[in-house]
């Protein structure tokens, strides 16, 4: 069976992921586009900027569909 590290490593570039991570308090999600990956991390760019993830850390990832377009503002 693969690592969920591994099946990450294993996306292109570009692809939008969510990859879960386990954080002192218990777990936490990146949601955005993968942007690099090396032997120890990964970094997924998300709306907030980019998140440095190790991989050490990553317990499930996967590939997501792309976002919806936002919606435009409301007229008052």
């Amino acid at each position: 069976m693969q690592t969920p590290a591994s099946l990450l490593a294993s996306f292109p570039l570009g692809t939008r992921v969510v990859v879960r991570r386990r954080v002192d308090t218990g777990f936490t999600d990146s949601l955005g586009d993968l942007v690099a990956i090396d032997g120890t991390t990964c970094t997924v760019r998300t709306r907030r900027g980019d998140d440095v993830v190790r991989l050490a850390d990553v317990t499930a990832a996967r590939p997501v569909p792309p976002a919806p377009p936002r919606r435009a503002p409301r007229r008052r």
